[in-house]
């Protein structure tokens, strides 16, 4: 059995988990506001725009989301009611397609985004190196976790 934390380490844990909680939180309060569109509903929609050109099969957008079929399922059928995007049976499956209301609201939603990136995110860390920033985050990202060091 693993010893427990050290002091350190519960801190920067309890930091790492409020810090990406809390601008992620705000950015979508601020998408929320500016847009109507939840940060679920942003999520879908710039990937269908991103990623398939407006149109990705469920199990594409579900991996690239990294949801699971019911979680997708269920926010595809409230986007659905709402006009944002619309779903259709293909050979062995489903495509979403984003509709002509849900590139308009991406297109109102993009500015509101990169303003809030920049206001909870970018604006809040000037002064540190942000390119190491990105290296550590981009490390923690990967899929598998770090060799052992020597």
């Amino acid at each position: 059995m693993a010893a427990p934390l050290t002091e350190q380490e519960q801190r920067l844990w309890h930091a790492w988990k409020i810090a990406a909680d809390t601008v992620r939180q705000r950015v979508a309060e601020d998408i929320k506001a500016g847009c109507g569109l939840s940060d679920q509903d942003f999520s879908i929609v710039t990937r269908l725009v991103e990623l398939g050109d407006g149109a990705l099969r469920q199990n594409e957008l579900s991996a690239s989301l990294q949801w699971d079929r019911t979680r997708l399922s269920h926010q595809l059928t409230r986007m659905e009611k709402r006009g944002l995007v619309s779903r259709s049976a293909v050979d062995g499956g489903v495509l979403v397609r984003i509709t002509d209301e849900g590139v308009r609201s991406v297109r109102v939603a993009r500015p509101i985004h990169a303003d809030a990136v920049r206001k909870h995110l970018l604006q809040r860390t000037e002064g540190i190196d942000q390119a190491a920033l990105v290296r550590v985050l981009e490390h923690l990202a990967l899929d598998s976790p770090p060799a052992p060091s020597q």
